[in-house]
């Protein structure tokens, strides 16, 4: 027989359990509050909307509030740390330097979600979520990462737009990025990719060596009040923001796979304008 608490539910780490005591075990919403959501039809199990009275397995089931996953598993942290300069963004180093492994409590283990360089500070995402690093670290869903640089001399006009149109390196050609100089010597710099060394390689490119670079955000997530060295958890709404921004289909990366995404884009316009329907977004 499976234990149960003084409110008839099965214990919180056996078997299934309603679906609104789970949502407000994680944080998401009270209890009442969670009813709401499942009433209004934003709540699903496996992909399926749920509706009062059922119920879910945590340690086994997908639940997602909006199409965003709610992180459910016994035993995931997710840790973000400002890195300050002259750390190593690996998990371990042969050479004996610190790492950002270092900087965060020794359990569980942790890993770094991608890397900076060790002359590169600011923020950086650990966890031991595999399915997390991976979807925040595959170009493909184009997870956007911005950056503040001090860089040698004012940027033009010109060269601005060369690094928001793509910028030519030894390893081809980057994507589009956005990219603004909030004052002379600054640039803030937003991209999507995850190639090695690239925002010091795009900037040195147009003629502009960096002098500092601090990353400022990962997808939705920033703090400027994290000092270096410092971290902290994420908060649940951060986690389920940074879920949402990963929750979709990726990004197709090549041609074919892209005239196939616009094809179905224009198959499903024209299936919406027969129903009567405008397209998303209009």
């Amino acid at each position: 027989m499976t234990p149960e608490d003084p409110g008839g539910e099965p214990h919180q780490d056996e078997g299934p359990q309603r679906v609104q005591k789970v949502l407000a075990r994680a944080g998401v919403a009270s209890r009442r509050v969670a009813e709401n959501l499942i009433e209004a039809g934003r709540v699903k199990v496996d992909g399926k909307v749920v509706v009062l009275g059922n119920r879910v397995d945590p340690a086994t089931q997908l639940l997602e509030l909006d199409g965003a996953p709610i992180a459910l598993a016994p035993g995931l942290v997710h840790y973000l740390l400002n890195k300050p300069t002259g750390v190593i963004s690996t998990a371990s180093d042969t050479h004996g330097r610190r790492t950002v492994v270092d900087l965060v409590p020794d359990e569980p283990r942790v890993f770094p979600v991608g890397r900076l360089d060790g002359e590169t500070e600011g923020l950086l995402l650990l966890t031991n979520n595999g399915e997390l690093t991976h979807r925040l670290t595959h170009p493909s869903y184009g997870v956007e990462k911005e950056y503040l640089a001090e860089v040698a001399g004012t940027v033009s006009s010109g060269n601005l737009r060369r690094l928001r149109e793509g910028v030519e390196l030894d390893d081809g050609i980057t994507s589009p990025a956005k990219a603004s100089q909030p004052s002379p010597g600054m640039v803030r710099l937003t991209i999507h990719e995850g190639r090695n060394r690239q925002v010091r390689r795009m900037l040195d490119a147009v003629g502009h060596p960096v002098r500092r670079l601090v990353r400022t955000r990962i997808g939705p997530i920033s703090d400027r009040n994290l000092a270096p060295g410092g971290w902290r958890h994420l908060s649940d709404d951060e986690l389920r923001r940074l879920e949402r921004a990963v929750s979709g289909n990726p990004a197709p990366q090549t041609r074919a796979e892209r005239r196939a995404a616009a094809a179905e884009a224009g198959q499903a316009e024209a299936g919406q304008a027969e129903a009567g329907q405008a397209p998303d977004g209009q």
